[in-house]
């Protein structure tokens, strides 16, 4: 808010400087005769054909989409959702709910912010769904996310900084990127696969917001933004967002019953740890904690105390590395898992993969 509250003084400055230019060019002389007029005034210039077309079609999406993304407040921050159906569902970013005690929404347009309960959280792919009885909100359109292009036009919308109803644009930088975002507090962190690549700023605040195509359609909900360790913040115009189709395959199942019972997403059946070395500090393998009963581990012989080194061919240092390999598979293919017994005897074993149930083990 500090940086926000800098920016407005320096447009204040700015504007000030500008009206003592104006003021001067508007001096009728030293002999104070005549009337004042502007000197050499700028005539403004209307927007023609492709371009005035495009910030006409601009506005008209924002009129369309705005009113169907809401301001969050909870106990733990705020961030962004949009409306999804016309029973008062909205949904958002896990990150922005996990662990909230308080929920409140407030619409585009203003008015008193309504209180909300949460429905269901599914942390691997960073999805909520959050429900506010008794209020009048839009639902959005839905687009196909496969149908996505790279330089595709996009509007991000959401609410900045808390700074309601702002717009942003840019393109669609990339497809399929396969993003992990960190835990922190009560959310232990998330593995998004197919994830849009965006130009379009996605700061704070903008977390469960949507990004809208040229047609006003919701092709994904803002998620994360990148990170630049060289500057120790966020890398500017490059954003991620879970796409639409991973929202319409999962929101419905939180809706109906609270949970995710078909995810789509592939498990090995196994609770890991990251093993670190303590010579070199390095992270190295992640450690079998649990094999849970009936899933693809326990049916390979993946025993608790092995270390998982790879998963076809892919070093797995890491949670993160796993989950990462694993996002990018489905249940039911079968995979090459590369371990290291206690004794340090390594060795490869098929695994038949299952799916991500909902106590969201790798």
């Amino acid at each position: 808010m500090t940086r926000v509250k800098g920016r407005t003084a320096s447009r204040a400055a700015a504007c000030a400087v500008a009206g003592g230019l104006l003021l001067a060019g508007c001096s009728g002389g030293e002999d104070g005769g005549g009337d004042a007029t502007p000197a050499a005034a700028g005539t403004p210039v209307p927007a023609t054909g492709a371009a005035a077309s495009l910030q006409q079609q601009y506005q008209r999406i924002v009129d369309t989409v705005l009113p169907s993304v809401v301001k969050i407040e909870t106990d733990k921050g705020e961030g962004s959702g949009v409306v999804f159906d016309d029973k008062g569902h909205i949904v958002t970013n896990a990150h922005v709910v996990a662990g909230a005690q308080r929920i409140r929404v407030t619409a585009a347009s203003g008015g008193a912010p309504i209180e909300a309960d949460l429905v269901g959280s599914f942390p691997p792919d960073d999805l909520a769904v959050v429900k506010a009885d008794g209020a009048s909100l839009k639902a959005a359109k839905w687009a196909d996310s496969s149908k996505a292009q790279v330089g595709q036009i996009v509007l991000a919308m959401g609410n900045p900084l808390g700074l309601a109803g702002s717009v942003t644009n840019g393109i669609v930088s990339a497809l399929h990127r396969t993003v992990s975002t960190q835990g922190e507090g009560d959310f232990q962190g998330s593995t998004i696969a197919d994830a849009i690549q965006t130009s379009a700023a996605i700061n704070p605040g903008n977390s469960g917001g949507a990004l809208v195509t040229l047609t006003g359609e919701v092709i994904g909900i803002p998620t994360a933004a990148a990170s630049d360790p060289s500057i120790g913040g966020a890398a500017n115009g490059i954003g991620f967002a879970t796409p639409s189709n991973t929202v319409r395959r999962i929101v419905p199942q939180l809706i109906r019953g609270g949970e995710v019972t078909d995810s789509g997403r592939a498990a090995l059946g196994v609770v890991v740890r990251t093993i670190v070395d303590p010579e070199s500090g390095r992270q190295s393998a992640v450690a079998v904690v649990e094999v849970l009963e009936g899933g693809g581990a326990a049916g390979a012989g993946i025993e608790e105390g092995d270390l998982i080194l790879a998963v076809n061919g892919t070093p797995t240092p890491n949670q993160t590395a796993l989950t990462t390999v694993l996002a990018n598979l489905k249940p039911g293919q079968n995979v090459t898992v590369k371990l290291r017994k206690p004794d340090g005897t390594e060795r490869q074993v098929k695994v038949t993969l299952g799916e991500l149930p909902a106590s969201n083990r790798p």
